[in-house]
């Protein structure tokens, strides 16, 4: 009788002992939410790659500018106007340009001017330079003052440097230039109606 109770007791024992651990192992808290030395470790990112470069692609060269002109030969060529101040031929880039050569005791110079005159007050998109030659700055402001073409711009070439840029020889000539810097070049005098034919084939595209 007291064995059976004491296997009893040992049973109960027992159970209670199992009871225990199995609550032990459910109660045991995992790691702290902050805690990272538990966790499993994560894979590493590999770092993005750039696509690889075709070796036929060149960079981008130099754009031109929107302002700018080429500059024809023709236009690079520096003077001085009646005025006195400094004149860069390349100024003139990316424009239709007429210049007159004139000398001031030249009879057909003085009889081109009012159409001269005339025809640069009605072409604004057209630029006209005179080209005075063959005597004294003088001379040549008195003829400017005398013909009434004081809005235009006067070169003073007295040792003709830009006649000889342009190929002229005698006055009064005119030389049609075109953005291009194609050019005709017309011995006057030319009258206001030759004038006018030969404006309209300079501005016509």
């Amino acid at each position: 009788m007291s064995n059976r109770r004491t296997t009893a007791a040992a049973m109960a024992m027992l159970a209670l002992l199992a009871a225990a651990c199995g609550t032990a192992a459910r109660d045991e808290p995992g790691p702290a939410a902050g805690d990272t030395s538990a966790s499993a470790a994560s894979p590493p990112v590999s770092p993005p790659v750039s696509p690889p470069v075709s070796p036929s692609a060149s960079p981008p060269g130099p754009e031109r500018s929107a302002g700018e002109a080429p500059v024809p030969a023709a236009l690079r060529f520096t003077a001085q106007t009646l005025d006195g101040k400094a004149f860069q031929g390349q100024s003139l880039a990316g424009r239709p340009v007429v210049f007159w050569f004139w000398a001031p005791w030249c009879p057909k110079c003085l009889s081109d001017a009012p159409a001269v005159k005339a025809a640069a007050a009605r072409q604004g998109d057209v630029a006209f330079v005179g080209v005075a030659g063959l005597d004294t700055q003088a001379a040549m402001r008195a003829f400017v003052k005398r013909t009434g073409t004081g809005d235009l711009v006067h070169l003073a070439d007295a040792k003709g440097a830009v006649w000889t840029k342009l190929g002229v020889s005698e006055q009064s000539t005119f030389v049609f230039m075109k953005p291009d810097g194609s050019a005709e070049k017309v011995s006057g005098p030319l009258g206001r109606d030759k004038l006018e034919e030969h404006l309209r084939a300079l501005v016509a595209r």
